[in-house]
């Protein structure tokens, strides 16, 4: 289907940059189902119980028809926590599975006449030696662009924080370093500081159909009763249109009452507070205010309203 529509850009009619995940992760996210090999991972579908295989190579011929203009690299994500012999196991096969996949990369074409890039992907878990003979790995590459996966799966944060700075200090700074799976809006910021580009996650949709907000002065759970009675605008500093339309008390009534519209004006909420917020980290790293800047934001932001 994506492959006749010219791929998922003309599918969806997205104009805007495209990453696609191997898979990773979701063979991850599906322990109890699946079954590692040289070869590849083995599993089972959460929703016909079907067997499938996902190699290096079936992965990139994959990423290539569905069109992304970055395509993830084919890892194992290991869990945390992990005993080292495991974790170094695992890295051995993300790194031979990495060699499989560029060569499938360089021996196949993009299909829609623009190009793609192919990122690798940064593991060893919480273990130092084994991060910093990842981040070598990884950065001999020479791609266009690296991410450090393996984070942001149940570690403490000062942990998370600790490799992520132990990896920026050996991947090139002159190309993207995409932190995945990161995070909320402190984690963000915070890593800002340590050197990543790019993140992904989540948690700005998954936690708005709960009722968390994200907003310039705290956390917000919009269920409380606390906010039946306030008229004031979702986020007074706010920069979507939802955020001055809509109110705390009518957001609330409509996810008290389960409607569907509740999610979809969180959503949206979540996601211009994170534009924003990445877009003025921006302008302050330009001029030359992101540090002064950042540790009075993590403090505002943490708290709870």
């Amino acid at each position: 289907m994506l492959e006749g529509a010219g791929g998922l850009h003309k599918f969806n009619g997205w104009e805007k940059p495209i990453l696609t995940d191997s898979g990773g992760y979701q063979v991850f996210s599906l322990a109890n189902s699946r079954k590692l090999t040289e070869e590849g991972a083995t599993f089972k579908s959460h929703i016909d119980g079907s067997k499938h295989l996902f190699t290096p190579e079936s992965v990139m011929d994959i990423e290539r028809t569905i069109g992304a203009d970055i395509m993830m690299a084919f890892d194992e994500c290991t869990p945390y926590p992990c005993d080292y012999k495991y974790a170094k196991n695992s890295l051995g096969l993300t790194h031979r599975w990495l060699d499989r996949c560029i060569t499938r990369f360089n021996e196949t074409e993009p299909k829609y006449g623009y190009s793609q890039a192919l990122f690798p992907i940064v593991q060893g878990s919480v273990y130092k030696d084994l991060r910093i003979q990842s981040a070598e790995f990884i950065a001999s590459k020479n791609a266009e662009g690296n991410a450090i996966g393996g984070l942001s799966v149940g570690e403490p944060a000062e942990d998370m924080y600790a490799m992520t700075e132990l990896v920026c200090d050996i991947l090139p700074e002159d190309k993207p370093r995409y932190l995945m799976g990161v995070g909320t809006p402190v984690n963000i910021l915070e890593c800002i500081a340590l050197g990543i580009d790019m993140f992904d996650c989540v948690m700005p949709t998954r936690n708005a159909r709960h009722g968390l907000l994200f907003t310039q002065n705290g956390i917000i759970n919009i269920k409380n009763e606390k906010w039946k009675n306030d008229f004031s605008p979702l986020d007074e500093n706010g920069t979507s249109y939802v955020d001055k339309v809509y109110t705390k008390a009518y957001l609330r009534h409509l996810l008290v009452c389960g409607e569907f519209l509740a999610a979809q004006i969180a959503s949206i909420h979540n996601l211009a507070f994170y534009l924003w917020l990445v877009t003025e980290a921006r302008n302050r790293i330009m001029d030359g205010t992101f540090y002064d800047w950042k540790n009075k934001m993590v403090k505002q932001l943490a708290q709870r309203l």
